[in-house]
């Protein structure tokens, strides 16, 4: 079966023809029917789907910063939020931070990023500065320790600086499981306001122990790799969505494996990333109308692992 990347989710979605008829049209989602959910530490309420920035740095590119500006102009009109980056994804801040403010909108929006520097507290800081001068914010709604480095250290020192109210909210992330044991001494240790952590309808160890904690912990969850590690991709090859698919208003696979990530109890917010429109209109699908429930859930890791 051959490989099926994420600019072909749409199509073949629309291959499904008579099985998404029943779904509702991503055309017609606006921000009054987006899903939201609380952080537990404050009981602010932002939507579940948020953005990744891991490709946006695209440096000075005028052609390629211009499609990221569609992507993120699309995502503020349809009441996105929330927006993942980091200083180690290449030149993200900084594009990032420019097209914010040509579009006017970082007002609207909660600006997560990473700490990942181990050289002591003053390194630490510099680069919370430079990510705060990269991004033009005063500032940071999320400062997240990025993939545990130095992270007891680091969440101290984010503790500080969150008090001087340099930053909302302080978080730790991780995305791969040899991290998990860690993770949650970390977890156990520190009162953190997010995790971020990986998790998808393939990649399901952290709902053995990381998520149930975030939950009992107080702690809001973001998701990063949504989509898995790419086996879904080769998995689906051309094939339609499952007709029972219809009753979540599921469109197309991008939303199904969405839709799954984000249907955990933990979950606060899903990151995928999105460099297009389309991506947007197509990912927003899953941030509205029914949410998979258990014995739902259960069917949907049933279809995927059997692929």
């Amino acid at each position: 079966m051959g490989r099926i990347s994420r600019r072909d989710f749409t199509k073949t979605a629309l291959a499904a023809g008579s099985i998404i008829a029943a779904a509702t049209p991503i055309s017609l989602a606006a921000p009054a029917s987006i899903i939201k959910r609380k952080i537990p530490s404050t009981g602010e309420a932002i939507p579940i789907m948020g953005l990744g920035t891991n490709r946006y740095g695209v440096g000075d590119s005028a052609e390629a910063r211009a499609t990221l500006r569609d992507a993120l102009a699309r995502f503020q009109e349809l009441g996105g939020t929330v927006i993942d980056t980091a200083p180690g994804y290449r030149t993200s801040e900084s594009v990032l931070g420019d097209l914010m403010h040509e579009l006017g909108i970082r007002e609207d929006l909660f600006i997560a990023t990473k700490v990942d520097r181990d050289s002591g507290p003053d390194d630490s800081l510099a680069q919370t500065r430079e990510s705060a001068r990269k991004l033009r914010t005063d500032t940071i709604d999320l400062m997240q320790v990025h993939s545990l480095r130095d992270w007891k250290n680091n969440i101290p020192l984010l503790h500080e600086l969150k008090r001087d109210g340099k930053f909302r909210y302080v978080g730790l992330t991780t995305s791969r499981s040899s991290q998990y044991q860690e993770m949650e001494k970390a977890m156990l240790r520190h009162d953190l306001d997010f995790i971020q952590v990986d998790y998808s309808v393939e990649q399901r160890a952290a709902a053995e122990r990381l998520l149930p904690l975030a939950a009992d912990r107080g702690m809001a969850v973001m998701l990063n790799r949504t989509f898995g590690g790419g086996r879904i991709f080769d998995a689906v090859g051309d094939r339609p969505l499952p007709a029972w698919t219809a009753e979540l208003q599921i469109s197309s696979w991008a939303q199904f494996l969405l839709k799954y990530a984000l249907s955990h109890p933990a979950t606060t917010v899903a990151i995928p990333g999105m460099t297009k429109a389309r991506h947007v209109d197509d990912n927003f699908g899953a941030a509205q109308g029914p949410m998979p429930d258990a014995g739902q859930r259960k069917q949907m890791e049933t279809f995927f692992d059997a692929l």
